[in-house]
């Protein structure tokens, strides 16, 4: 066995458009049916979601059949969270609440292997080497990880190019509704203050070659972020995509 390629970090890097779907159920089926749904990516909430490790692996299981590629929000910016998701397998890890360049340094340094970081060496007896099959994983493991820090304070957004700038860091994130808490304006993502917040953010971000990402529930912005060079794109999630259907249905009905 070798360590698998991430064709999603692949894909950010030569700028192609990546549209993914947040999962927050802690459901393994579904992961399944989202997986099988046609996203490029999957993201499994352990920052909001019902998710512990328990909870995420049968999911990245589940993800890894269908070929689409998992990414994992941790619930905080902890090196030892990153650990653990890194040697379940997960090879894209996105960080929330990351408002200046020391915290998105040291979340970039828990990624890696030393010299490059200062991951643990437990990964041999995981699911990440294939429970030891992966014999070179520990001199492999580092160009294939991706880390995308989030973007979703008013100090974030004062701190953007030192945070974009940060050896590591492969992309940025914004969390629009945070964002929009943080800046005063709660439940208002579209305020047009926050709404040049958020481009800043991601001019910022392109700016220096990093990947830019958002999440939208709003079909009608995709277009728009695809023009500012937004390549890691959410556009829902599955509880609100469930929800949705099942009262359209019963409304019908």
């Amino acid at each position: 066995m070798q360590t698998p390629v991430n064709t999603l970090k692949q894909s950010l890097q030569a700028g192609r458009m990546q549209r993914g779907i947040w999962l927050t159920s802690g459901a393994p089926v579904l992961a399944e049916l989202a997986g099988n749904a046609g996203f490029d990516w999957c993201l499994i909430d352990g920052e909001h979601g019902p998710n512990t490790l328990s909870e995420i692996q049968p999911q990245l299981q589940a993800l890894a059949i269908s070929g689409t590629q998992a990414v994992v929000r941790v619930a905080n910016a902890e090196s030892w969270m990153i650990k653990q998701v890194l040697d379940l397998g997960c090879q894209t890890v996105l960080v929330p609440m990351v408002s200046d360049a020391k915290t998105a340094a040291a979340m970039a340094r828990a990624m890696r292997y030393p010299p490059d970081g200062n991951r643990g060496m437990g990964a041999g007896l995981a699911r990440a080497t294939g429970f030891g099959a992966v014999a070179d994983y520990p001199h492999t493991a580092n160009d294939q990880v991706c880390l995308l820090v989030q973007a979703e304070t008013a100090a974030a957004v004062a701190n953007i190019d030192a945070i974009a700038a940060t050896e590591g860091v492969d992309g940025v994130f914004v969390g629009p509704a945070d964002l929009s808490a943080d800046m005063g304006y709660p439940g208002q993502p579209d305020h047009p203050e926050v709404e040049k917040a958020i481009d800043h953010l991601i001019a910022r971000t392109v700016a220096v070659g990093k990947i830019a990402g958002i999440i939208t529930f709003d079909e009608n912005r995709i277009a728009a972020y695809a023009a500012k060079d937004v390549t890691f794109l959410g556009v829902g999630g599955d509880m609100a995509v469930l929800n949705t259907a099942l009262r359209a249905l019963a409304g019908r009905v």
